[in-house]
């Protein structure tokens, strides 16, 4: 069954289709974006350049009525350029604070592993409270704050890896991939004239989004369900080829994802399938293999299918 039949509410079946006006064959990463904007929380897309990874963030910016900022990393960006700075007015005789980027609310983090690690860092505050904090002073961000971070593959030349901490702090890790000989015929016909992007408008409002973030809070969570992502969250920990394994914070990911998914499928209640469908998208960029593991080949995806393969499904008990 396509994406699109998944989509029970109005609103969000809106949001998906304007996407797809741009986005050819790219369903499941447009849902799975959707999922992280509902469930209040940020994606991380990684692959090779050209697949498509910031026209995605621009459409999803264009498609919801709200501010848009960009941050375009570079080796020589520093974390003023990202949080805002403070600068002197003669004429007032005292300092102004000019805000940066990251005071928008959804924004771009283009290439953000190509800068240094100390200026990535300068995102991991706000992203995870709410605020940034500047010359010693704290300001609030705005609601809602969304950042859609893009990133090459960290073979390419001239990026640096993303420390562990900042890695945490994505919701969702997402791959675009390559389209199909089929998709990328669409494309170009869709792209000989004006771009599609052109013409994309908005289809939600700014409360309707804050409403909607707040409907997926409600969504209910059986007891059975929690134990369930506990017990995946756990089994990371103590598998023998992992050297670091997922913290608290994946585990409420995982249930902040499910109550999204289940709420744009039209639900107000969380299925162990929700939390198996999403496992690999909010758990696999949050552990560490050992280096016996990446010698024999395993990679994290692999190894968090083969623990929902060992990992028993409650019997799901309706509220």
């Amino acid at each position: 069954m396509s994406q699109q039949a998944f989509l029970y509410h109005s609103k969000v079946h809106d949001l998906f289709n304007n996407i797809q006006k741009v986005m050819i064959g790219k369903e499941e990463v447009t849902t799975l974006s959707i999922v992280a904007l509902l469930a209040q929380g940020h994606v991380l897309l990684e692959d090779v350049p050209g697949v498509g990874k910031t026209m995605l963030v621009r459409t999803l910016s264009k498609s919801v009525d709200c501010e848009f900022t960009r941050i375009q990393f570079t080796p020589d960006l520093l974390p003023s350029d990202v949080t805002g700075v403070s600068i002197y007015n003669p004429k007032e005789m005292q300092f102004e604070f000019r805000p940066g980027p990251i005071l928008g609310n959804i924004v771009l983090a283009d290439e953000i592993n190509r800068t240094s690690p100390k200026t990535q860092s300068s995102l991991l505050e706000g992203m995870e409270e709410g605020n940034v904090t500047v010359d010693g002073n704290t300001v609030e961000l705005k609601r809602p704050f969304f950042v859609m971070a893009t990133q090459n593959p960290i073979e390419y030349e001239g990026t640096y890896p993303l420390p562990e901490a900042q890695l945490d702090r994505f919701l969702l890790k997402l791959n675009m991939g390559y389209p199909t000989a089929q998709e990328e015929m669409k494309m170009l016909g869709i792209v000989s004239g004006e771009h599609p992007i052109h013409n994309v408008e908005a289809v939600m409002t700014q409360d309707e989004l804050i409403g909607l973030q707040e409907e997926v809070q409600n969504v209910y969570v059986d007891e059975h369900i929690r134990r369930y992502i506990i017990n995946l969250v756990t089994e990371t920990r103590h598998h023998h080829s992992v050297y670091l394994g997922v913290s608290p914070r994946g585990s409420i990911a995982l249930m902040k994802a499910s109550k999204a998914l289940a709420f744009i499928q039209g639900r107000d209640y969380v299925l162990p399938d929700d939390v198996k469908y999403l496992a690999p998208f909010v758990l696999s960029h949050r552990l560490i293999l050992s280096s016996e593991a990446k010698f024999e080949g395993m990679t994290t995806a692999s190894l968090i299918h083969e623990l929902l393969e060992k990992v028993s499904i409650p019997v799901h008990r309706e509220k």
